[in-house]
C-alpha cells in the first residue's frame, strides 16, 4: 500500500533532516509522528519514527543524569568541520588523536580505552578541523550515544590495527554494528563529487539512515606491511579512500589534513569592509558551491537581509569584481560586502 505522505508530515521530515541538535531532531520526530497518515502503508515508518523518539529520549535522559555525576557525552563542533575516529579497542585511535592534535600526548603512550568523546583540533594551514575520539566499538558493547555524534558529525576515520590477526573482522564488525543503527560508512565525499550539499547524507528513501563519507586509515604500520591495507579493502568489500599510518613513526600522519581539507570541499574566504584591509586572522569556512549571500549570512544575518552587491578578488574575472548573491566564491576568495 503506498505511503501517501501528507504535506504536513513532509515539513516535518524536512525539518528533521535539517536538525543538528538532538532536542530539535525530537521535536521534529514528534511532529513527524503526529502528521503522517495511519494505515497500514505507514506502520513500518511509523514504528522507525518510534524508535528514534524512544532513542533520543533516553540519551536524553541519560545526559541529564551525567551532568549531575560527571562529564558529558556531548561534543559541540568546532572548527572548519567535524570528524569522528571509529575503530576497535586497540587500534591506535587514541595515539593517532594525541598526535595529530596534540591533546594529552602524554596519554597517548598508555593503552587505555576511550571512556568519553575527546574533542581535539587538527591544524590545517590557517584553519582547523575538530578531531572527537570516539569510545571504541567491540562485539560486547558499542556505547548508544556514539551513533547520535555520528548523526551530526561530517565524517568518519575508520582506523584499523593492520598488524592485528583478527583486523578484517573488527572492521567488518564496526560497518555491521553502525548499519544495524542505519549508519552507512561510504567513500563519497562531497568534494570529490558534484554534490557540495552537508557531509552527512541522510537516505532519501529512509529518513534515518545516514551515509557518512569514510577514510579508512590502515594503523600501525610499523608492526605490520602497509601493503596489506590494499588487501584489507578487498576483503572488507569496500572502496574507501585509503591512507596508510603509524602513530609511532608518523607516517600518514601529513596526508590526512590535506585529504581531509580536500575532500569536505572547505573554501576559505576573507572578508574586508570597504575602504578597509583584508582581514586573513581568521577565515570563514564554506563549503564548495556556497554564494556570495551564504557568506553574508556567516558574516551576518543583518548583512545578508540588506545585501546590495559584493566585490570580490580571486575567483572574478578581475580584481574587485562587482558580483551579485548568487555569485559562487572560491578559495582564498577575498570578498567586500555592501549593504
Amino acid at each position: 500500500m503506498p505511503a501517501n505522505l501528507s504535506p504536513e508530515y513532509k515539513r516535518a521530515e524536512q525539518a528533521y533532516r535539517a536538525a543538528r541538535e538532538p532536542r530539535e531532531q525530537l521535536e521534529c520526530l514528534k511532529e513527524m509522528l503526529r502528521t503522517i497518515p495511519k494505515h497500514k502503508g505507514t506502520e513500518h515508518l511509523q514504528a522507525d519514527i518510534k524508535s528514534r523518539i524512544r532513542e533520543l529520549t533516553q540519551e536524553s535522559v541519560g545526559h541529564r543524569k551525567a551532568a549531575h555525576r560527571g562529564p558529558s557525552h556531548a561534543v559541540h563542533p568546532d572548527g572548519a568541520a567535524q570528524l569522528c575516529l571509529i575503530g576497535p579497542p586497540g587500534a591506535g585511535k587514541s595515539s593517532l588523536h594525541a598526535r595529530l592534535t596534540g591533546w594529552n600526548s602524554e596519554f597517548g603512550r598508555y593503552h587505555r580505552p576511550t571512556r568519553l568523546p575527546i574533542p581535539g583540533m587538527l591544524p590545517f594551514e590557517d584553519i582547523s578541523l575538530q578531531l572527537v575520539d570516539l569510545p571504541p566499538v567491540s562485539a560486547e558493547f558499542m556505547q548508544p550515544e556514539l551513533t547520535s555524534i555520528l548523526r551530526s558529525t561530517d565524517g568518519a576515520l575508520l582506523v584499523a590495527d593492520l598488524s592485528a590477526p583478527d583486523c578484517t573482522e573488527q572492521s567488518a564488525l564496526i560497518l555491521r554494528r553502525l548499519a544495524a543503527a542505519k549508519i552507512i560508512l561510504t567513500e563519497r565525499w562531497p568534494g570529490q563529487g558534484s554534490d557540495p550539499a552537508r557531509s552527512a547524507v541522510l537516505s532519501p528513501d529512509d529518513p534515518f539512515s545516514v551515509y557518512l563519507p569514510t577514510l579508512l586509515l590502515a594503523n600501525k604500520t610499523d608492526l605490520a606491511n602497509p601493503e596489506d591495507a590494499a588487501v584489507l579493502e578487498e576483503l572488507l568489500g569496500v572502496h574507501f579512500p585509503l591512507l596508510a599510518t603509524s602513530a609511532t613513526s608518523g607516517r600518514g600522519l601529513a596526508e590526512i589534513g590535506p585529504f581531509l581539507f580536500s575532500a569536505l570541499g572547505i573554501v576559505r574566504i576573507y572578508t574586508k569592509a570597504p575602504g578597509k584591509s583584508v582581514d586573513r586572522s581568521r577565515p570563514f569556512t564554506m563549503r564548495r558551491g556556497d554564494t556570495v549571500l551564504d557568506v553574508a549570512l556567516r558574516v551576518h544575518p543583518d548583512l545578508a537581509r540588506t545585501f546590495r552587491f559584493a566585490r570580490i578578488w580571486g575567483s572574478g574575472q578581475f580584481s574587485g569584481q562587482q558580483v551579485g548573491a548568487d555569485h559562487p566564491v572560491a578559495d582564498t576568495d577575498v570578498v567586500e560586502l555592501h549593504s
